[in-house]
């Protein structure tokens, strides 16, 4: 497995949780948000959304920075990027599998 392996499956690890999904579409539209600022905009405490935050830290999905006593979350598009060519990548391998396949099909 090679680092960039680990990282897209940091990424989807992390993307698996609808709430964390949710959290990354606030912050997206947002542009930037403190825990408490998302946990009034979302089902769940303040103390469950810093802990889903540091999640996507660590999938390299948001990043924070202290601004006064608030910490404040923003969202990082290069993980993402990493994930979608990653996946457009084995989308293409499987389309020229499948159409070997069906040229294989159709030519017996």
């Amino acid at each position: 497995m090679t680092l960039a392996d680990d990282r897209v499956s940091g990424v989807l690890a992390a993307l698996a949780d609808p709430t964390r999904r949710l959290l990354l579409d606030e912050l997206a539209s947002r542009g930037e948000a403190t825990a408490t600022i998302l946990a009034e905009r979302l089902p769940v405490t303040r103390q469950a959304i810093v802990k889903h935050l540091a999640v996507l830290d660590r999938a390299r999905l948001v990043s924070g920075h202290k601004q006064g006593r608030e910490m404040r979350y923003t969202v990082r598009p290069e993980a993402l990027g990493a994930t979608a060519a990653w996946m457009t990548k084995v989308a293409h391998e499987w389309d020229t599998r499948l159409h070997k396949i069906k040229r294989i099909a159709e030519s017996h």
